[in-house]
């Protein structure tokens, strides 16, 4: 009986450890938006080229990660496993790609709160279509809730029309966002089989591998000055490869919904920092969807009960 009271201590304080690892990974996750916008104000780039480097610059340091840790098995899995990994790899390319060039049309706190509140939602409305599960009460509710919350998101702050640029700024929100919900899908078939660290490497491999095709093909832009090189090496080693292995280590010992909510502080981070650095503002309208759009996301995660 002692020894169960015993462990029961170290079982929550390990709880509050792994929760703060996601909390801190979280926080690194929201600077992504506001350094990328940084980078296409100082020098003349592309969402590829940006995409590309932040994966490529992830890769090393996540190889060097797996190999410490893992050893030679960290990078060896079974061939139809490693075509997963590769999907994965590229739908890691394309919502990357995607979210980039929503944030140089629709700023950093529309772009991530769209990208990363309605990905939730998509991703249950998914499992609905693709693997079958019976849509609930719960998904319909959140579901109308991510709609009116991105409709009043994108809403002009004055009476203005939404021109062009941020209408297809927010398509590639939406398009960022299913494709962040499909990784996730894709992401379930290996959960559990493999440290998270052997499909988070072979994926940003992958997909370096094939927006580095796309680039060669549009036309490499690889021209910075320093500083740029300083905040495109923050963004690839900083908010990915660190932040992503900081969440794969806070994942086990979080529960699942607890992690959800908790990541609900990237789109804050991402739009109190855009506010800071780049006087972004919401209007009135914008706030209520944004709170929409959190709501859902709180809806989809809660327990049931």
């Amino acid at each position: 009986m002692s020894a169960v009271l015993s462990a029961a201590p170290a079982r929550r304080s390990a709880a509050r450890g792994g929760l703060l690892w996601i909390l801190l990974a979280a926080i690194l996750w929201g600077t992504v938006g506001v350094t990328t916008r940084a980078i296409f104000t100082l020098a003349e780039t592309t969402a590829l080229s940006v995409a590309f480097l932040r994966l490529a610059l992830a890769v090393p340091v996540l190889a060097l990660a797996t190999a410490a840790i893992l050893g030679r098995r960290g990078f060896s899995a079974a061939p139809r496993h490693l075509l997963l990994m590769g999907l994965m790899g590229l739908l890691l390319a394309g919502y990357q790609l995607l979210y980039f060039g929503a944030i140089q049309r629709v700023g950093v706190a529309v772009a991530t709160l769209v990208t990363l509140c309605t990905a939730p939602v998509i991703v249950a409305v998914l499992s609905v279509a693709l693997l079958g599960e019976r849509p609930t009460r719960r998904l319909v509710t959140a579901a109308g809730l991510a709609i009116g919350g991105t409709v009043l998101l994108v809403s002009p702050a004055d009476s203005a029309a939404l021109d062009d640029s941020a209408a297809l700024g927010l398509l590639l929100a939406l398009g960022s966002a299913t494709g962040y919900a499909l990784l996730t899908i894709v992401s379930r078939r290996i959960a559990g089989r493999y440290h998270p660290l052997t499909p988070l490497t072979v994926g940003f491999a992958i997909g370096s591998l094939a927006l580095l095709t796309a680039l060669l093909l549009e036309g490499a832009h690889v021209t910075y000055p320093v500083v740029s090189w300083g905040l495109l090496l923050y963004l690839g080693v900083v908010p990915t490869a660190f932040a992503y292995f900081l969440f794969t280590i806070g994942m086990r010992t979080t529960a699942a919904t607890v992690a959800s909510l908790v990541t609900l502080v990237e789109p804050l981070t991402a739009a109190g920092l855009a506010w800071l650095l780049f006087d972004e503002r919401l209007g009135s309208l914008a706030l209520v969807g944004a709170a929409l759009l959190l709501g859902a996301v709180f809806l989809l995660t809660r327990d049931t009960p």
